[in-house]
């Protein structure tokens, strides 16, 4: 496989404007944004670096104006990925001077807007083509010659907000050059065209552009791959009805929110691919789903119910006559796992049975004990991605999910190990103690607890560092003894604040009444009042709790 070229080269702005570029800006980008306060700093700041000496021109310091990304091969046509606002100013601003010239000098500026045909105006080529809905407002109004009085005449109430943007930046520019004598304009146009110089990165492979783009801009902007991949997809559309589907894709991203939305993709890749990710997210979607083949087919069939189940598990939204509660139950207890690699498989099933709650409640039942597994054994990334990838498999071809060979179901060794593994001092094991209690909690309280505190913490009945002389000391004699239990299921408690940690070595009558009860006098937690209930806190004890706290977990993920 071949390296992909990349190319960063500083360029005057005659160069720039000129034979060897033809720039679009794709569907992806955004509406020309610049408002009147950014393109007049821009403007005062080149008068700036002008200055007003006699010098010449090509003696005055150059002025950079940023980066340019683009997707560009070894003919002259260029994709912006990055310095649509700057190149579409640009524009602006060489129009406005047009404007202000004398008239034998207007061809000089012409050029630099577009490539004039002397037989056939219709085949002009214009250095800078915007988004197709603002194309040819642009070329009439700004690129043409005499557009810009035309422009003047448009009222701002039946203007986008992207047109009113072009409109008011360009009056402003009018307006400011018009202070200027013409030899003051000739040399401000000769400083733009000759001293203002962009570097222009580019590479022919659209990942590569993005990830430029990713590196340069590090201030978070919007572009993302999704908003490529609408382009590639929308665009492959016939006209008629990209209206319409650019309204239910925006919709659906709407609805999820950006950074969500984002994430879908990932996740139907993974649906569709069923392996780890080897290559960026944008290459592998247009690779292996190749979504401009049929590409109305995977907005309507794939993209849309997709992110509707998508949606319903990130919110607990699922909506039904019966048993909505406990599908959505579900869901909360999914989004408490480490990790997202779950999210496929539940979206593939949520997706294809969302009108039969019986057969989801029996689905996420298993996968909620699947993934917790999972996340208790800590099993790796890749030991997960292949075990989700064999339940989509499973899924797919409709297998019996609840054979006992199934991937969905644990196998007996796996349940022998996370026996192992909550037996054992699960304290220490940070990853998961917290989990493995909050789903205990709530199992001892027949579901009826909410978990909505700001802080839940986990505490040791018998403390980790008892004082001398302490009834502690009495019920356990020795150290070996102490380790023995204290970072054990059997010892711990829950919280829903953190105390004084002094308190922490409290007797145990103290430390019942004042470390584990709230104001009220009842703690938030039944795995805490059940030791409010004990009067003593015994070796016996904690063992007698183990076994029965154990024994619930059994339970709720059927380990037996």
């Amino acid at each position: 496989m071949s390296a992909v070229k990349i190319q960063a080269t500083d360029y005057p702005i005659s160069k720039v404007f000129s034979n060897d570029f033809v720039f679009t800006i794709p569907l992806y980008q955004r509406p020309y944004a610049w408002t009147s306060e950014q393109a007049g700093e821009l403007l005062e700041d080149l008068i700036t670096a002008l200055g007003d000496s006699d010098d010449k021109i090509d003696e005055i310091n150059p002025y950079f104006l940023g980066n340019i990304v683009l997707i560009k091969g070894d003919k002259r046509d260029a994709q912006v990925v990055d310095g649509q606002q700057r190149l579409t100013t640009l524009t602006i601003l060489l129009a406005a001077l047009r404007t202000c010239v004398s008239k034998e000098h207007i061809h000089i500026l012409t050029r630099y807007l577009y490539e004039k045909d002397d037989f056939d105006p219709d085949d002009n080529v214009y250095r800078l083509n915007l988004r197709e809905r603002d194309a040819q407002f642009f070329k009439e109004y700004i690129q043409d010659e005499g557009g810009i009085e035309k422009l003047k005449t448009l009222h701002n109430a039946k203007l986008s907000d992207s047109r009113k943007n072009i409109k008011e930046n360009t009056l402003l520019f009018v307006k400011r050059l018009q202070l200027f004598t013409n030899n003051q304009l000739l040399r401000l146009t000769q400083f733009i065209i000759k001293r203002c110089f962009l570097v222009v990165v580019s590479t022919p492979d659209i990942d590569s552009a993005y990830r430029i783009f990713s590196v340069i801009n590090n201030r978070g902007m919007d572009l993302s791959h999704a908003d490529i991949l609408k382009a590639e997809i929308i665009g492959k559309i016939p006209l008629e009805q990209q209206d319409k589907y650019t309204t239910k894709w925006e919709e659906l991203e709407e609805k999820l929110g950006r950074d969500i939305f984002k994430s879908l993709f990932s996740h139907i890749r993974m649906i569709n691919v069923k392996s780890k990710p080897r290559e960026s997210i944008l290459k592998e979607f247009l690779n292996d789903i190749k979504p401009i083949h049929d590409p109305r087919q995977l907005i309507d069939k794939i993209l849309i119910p997709f992110g509707e189940a998508f949606y319903d598990i990130n919110n607990q939204a699922y909506h039904s006559d019966i048993l909505a509660e406990k599908v959505n139950q579900f869901f909360r207890w999914l989004q408490l796992i480490d990790n997202s690699d779950w999210i496929p498989p539940a979206i593939l099933y949520l997706a294809r049975n969302y009108s039969n709650p019986e057969l989801l409640v029996r689905f996420f039942t298993d996968l909620d004990r699947l993934a917790s597994g999972l996340m208790i054994q800590r099993a790796n990334i890749n030991e997960r991605i292949e075990r989700y990838s064999k339940l989509l498999y499973a899924i797919e071809i409709g297998e019996d999910l609840y054979a006992s060979h199934s991937p969905l179901q644990l196998k007996m060794e796996e349940k022998q190990y996370i026996l192992k593994i909550l037996n054992d001092d699960l304290y220490l094991m940070k990853k998961i103690r917290l989990y493995v209690l909050i789903r205990l909690d709530s199992a001892l309280s027949e579901g009826k607890a909410s978990y909505h505190f700001h802080n839940i913490s986990i505490e040791h009945v018998l403390p980790q560092n008892p004082i001398s002389n302490s009834v502690w000391e009495n019920w356990f004699a020795t150290q070996e003894e102490r380790d023995q239990y204290v970072n054990r299921i059997g010892n711990l408690v829950l919280l829903s604040s953190y105390k004084n940690s002094q308190a922490q070595n409290y007797d145990f009558e103290l430390k019942k009444q004042k470390y584990f009860t709230t104001k009220t006098g009842v703690s938030n937690f039944a795995l805490t009042t059940q030791v409010l209930m004990e009067k003593e806190w015994t070796p016996e004890v904690i063992n007698k709790r183990q076994e029965q706290l154990i024994d619930r977990l059994k339970q709720v993920w059927r380990l037996q």
